[in-house]
């Protein structure tokens, strides 16, 4: 598999079951890149909705996606501390263009002090019926969850101290 490199910019898109494109980021950059990792930056960044609506995020982000977890994590700075939002969702898969993976629906939002709340599960369930998500997957992204939760509450990755800061770092030496 082909992976971005450091520095480059990308695009990240986030799609549905059925296929459907779900949401584009514009220009995220890549801090590292391999088949298994990729770290990206962004901020103030263009996002595209399905339905042709678009809004700038509001704080740096950095993004941590891996090949073999059903989750990527959004770490975003903010004045009070750094808040998490986690996307339960396929693993990623680059294919020279942009960075992709399909998001299925439940969410983990942590707060600065590590407390955290799963969003989305009712429309987990209508997706879950409407799309006919196969219990396999259905199976998959729970325990995807559990793993997630476990990271969450033992520090580990993208949740450990340092970690969105040193990779915020890096992010300002490419502007």
């Amino acid at each position: 598999m082909v992976s971005p490199n450091a520095g480059s910019k990308v695009s990240i898109q986030s799609y549905k079951h059925n296929g459907q494109l779900h949401r584009t980021w514009e220009n995220s950059v890549i801090l590292k890149g391999t088949e298994s990792v990729v770290i990206g930056a962004n901020d103030r960044t263009k996002v595209i909705e399905s339905d042709g609506r678009s809004w700038i995020t509001r704080e740096p982000a950095i993004c941590y996606f891996h090949s073999k977890y059903w989750f990527n994590i959004i770490g975003m700075l903010r004045n009070d501390g750094i808040y998490y939002y986690c996307n339960i969702s396929s693993p990623f898969v680059y294919d020279g263009e942009a960075l992709k993976y399909i998001d299925y629906d439940l969410d983990v939002k942590v707060f600065p002090d590590m407390t955290f709340q799963l969003l989305d599960e009712d429309e987990y369930e209508e997706h879950r019926n409407l799309m006919n998500y196969p219990q396999v997957i259905d199976r998959i992204l729970h325990q995807q969850l559990e793993i997630l939760i476990r990271w969450i509450r033992q520090g580990k990755g993208p949740f450990s101290p340092d970690f969105v800061d040193n990779w915020y770092e890096m992010y300002l030496t490419y502007h």
